[in-house]
């Protein structure tokens, strides 16, 4: 149930940010896979909030004030981890208010704990019991298809220190730089 959960929310963060990319007029591609339309942040973000104990979930003020600061820290750790480990950055917030190395920001985090409610509260509630009629076998493949894709675009993304390069589908073969 909790890799459903995490697969689901990153899919649906895919969508924020590509609804959110179009809005704001850029055309880059916002996803942090090379085949799987997926950002992961959005589904440990995610899993990190439904993980919390649940008084903690059901008062609205503990859910933004504890959620929020849960996804928020699982944001700061993703950014460092892209940045440190594989050389990369899919964002930078130096230009919002009260960003902390341009990893995490005041206003984002507030979308945080904006989005947590309905995901807690509505969505979460409705894909539960579909998740977790999934079959073991279908969970498997899944995982293991993640799993090869999460490690080609580490693998990728190390290689060549470009996100681009991950948009396989943008160019006729990929380059990786020598290191």
């Amino acid at each position: 149930m909790l890799f459903w959960s995490f697969l689901c929310y990153s899919f649906l963060g895919f969508l924020l940010e590509v609804s959110y990319a179009l809005a704001m007029g850029d055309r880059r591609d916002r996803k942090c896979f090379v085949v799987l339309p997926l950002c992961p942040v959005y589904g440990l973000g995610a899993c990190a909030v439904l993980a919390l104990p649940s008084f903690l979930l059901q008062s609205p003020l503990l859910l933004c004030l504890v959620g929020g600061a849960a996804a928020t820290a699982v944001e700061y750790a993703m950014a460092v981890f892209y940045e440190r480990i594989l050389g990369v950055s899919f964002w930078d917030y130096r230009q919002f208010p009260g960003h902390l190395h341009g990893r995490i920001c005041i206003p984002f985090s507030l979308a945080w704990c904006v989005l947590l409610f309905p995901m807690v509260h509505v969505i979460h509630p409705i894909l539960s019991p579909i998740l977790a009629q999934i079959p073991t076998p279908i969970t498997l493949i899944c995982m293991i298809t993640v799993l090869l894709d999460g490690l080609l675009s580490c693998f990728i993304l190390f290689s060549t220190k470009d996100r681009t390069a991950l948009q396989w589908y943008r160019f006729h073969t990929v380059q990786i730089k020598e290191p």
